[in-house]
């Protein structure tokens, strides 16, 4: 049963992230942005490749449908605010980066977002570290997999049954850039 203290901490957690999220849609508004074109340019900037991002890695930075990302690229595309480039590797793929004006207006958005984190990080890690503390050994299902868990062996295998990855090979899936 979860205790009445648990709810409150989850509730102040939720405000504290909604407040956020709110008051960063106001200020993608203010730079003629939407919401999610700030998105967008930041999980281009953000993308560890200099080349920039496949689509179907910007779809999964922003939990978007490929063709959605396709539409909002497009209209990001013509606000002068990305290039699509082919990718030098892959024919069937294209990156995406940003253009002058794109960067310009992320870096504005950036630098007012990090002096707001910095206002909010000492509320927002007491908060965390007391659900941290509630809930120490489970693992939230929404979580990226951990090395570890990526390499546990397939579901239905166990170790030594020749179900292993050294017997059976896995080809990758495929992604339409």
């Amino acid at each position: 049963m979860v205790d009445q203290a648990d709810i409150q901490h989850l509730l102040e957690l939720r405000t504290g992230l909604r407040r956020f999220l709110r008051w960063s849609e106001q200020q993608a508004q203010t730079a003629g942005l939407t919401p999610a074109q700030h998105q967008l340019l930041l999980a281009i900037r953000g993308h560890p490749d200099p080349a920039g991002p496949t689509v179907g890695e910007i779809a999964d930075y922003l939990v978007l449908r490929h063709h959605s990302a396709v539409g909002l690229i497009d209209r990001a595309a013509v606000a002068g605010l990305v290039i699509r480039n082919p990718d030098p590797t892959n024919n069937s793929a294209v990156r995406v980066t940003l253009t002058e004006a794109g960067m310009a207006k992320l870096d504005t958005l950036a630098e007012a977002h990090l002096q707001e984190l910095a206002h909010l990080a000492p509320t927002m890690r007491t908060l965390w570290r007391e659900l941290e503390e509630a809930d120490r050994d489970a693992r939230h299902p929404a979580a990226r997999p951990t090395s570890k868990i990526a390499s546990a062996p397939p579901r239905g295998s166990s170790p030594g049954t020749g179900s292993d990855s050294s017997s059976k090979q896995r080809r990758p899936r495929s992604r339409r850039g």
